[in-house]
């Protein structure tokens, strides 16, 4: 089980880089399937630690980013369209279409908004830095969660 646990955690590790897969939760089924058929309490607390650890990370995933952005005055309406014309790009142009249409749908929006690309494209700038930043608070997130579950392998299994 350990194996198919780690296989998981690093395919969900993976999968936060491509976001292709769900990550987060690839990591969390990885610790569970090697924590629940222990059914002891080391299991349990490892369990516990990583699922808190991915709550709280995947909060701030979305608050921190999103509170950046607004300071920064990129409209609601931006982001929406950045991540609309992301979604259609994903299917598009498989596993690089969301990092060609999310910017491109955000530049679009804000050259309509402000009718002027030299304006446009500084707050694609700052959108494109909360994606970054919220992509590395998942990061460090996926990256904790194993890292609490490899410190359980190695101190105390």
């Amino acid at each position: 089980m350990t194996l198919l646990a780690g296989l998981l955690v690093a395919v969900g590790i993976v999968g936060i880089l491509l976001p292709v897969l769900p990550g987060l939760l690839l990591v969390l089924a990885g610790i569970a399937v090697w924590a629940i058929p222990r059914g002891d309490q080391l299991g349990w607390i490892v369990l516990g630690i990583a699922a808190a650890i991915i709550v709280l990370g995947s909060v701030a995933k979305y608050l921190l980013p999103g509170r950046r952005m607004k300071e920064s005055g990129v409209p609601t309406r931006s982001i929406v369209v950045g991540a609309g014309l992301g979604i259609v790009g994903f299917f598009v142009i498989p596993v690089v279409g969301l990092f060609v249409g999310f910017p491109l749908g955000v530049y679009l929006s804000e050259l309509a908004r402000l009718g002027d690309s030299s304006k446009a494209w500084p707050s694609t700038r700052k959108a494109l830095g909360a994606v970054a930043f919220s992509i590395l608070l998942e990061l460090a997130t996926g990256l904790l969660a194993a890292g609490v579950w490899i410190a359980a392998l190695l101190f105390f299994a």
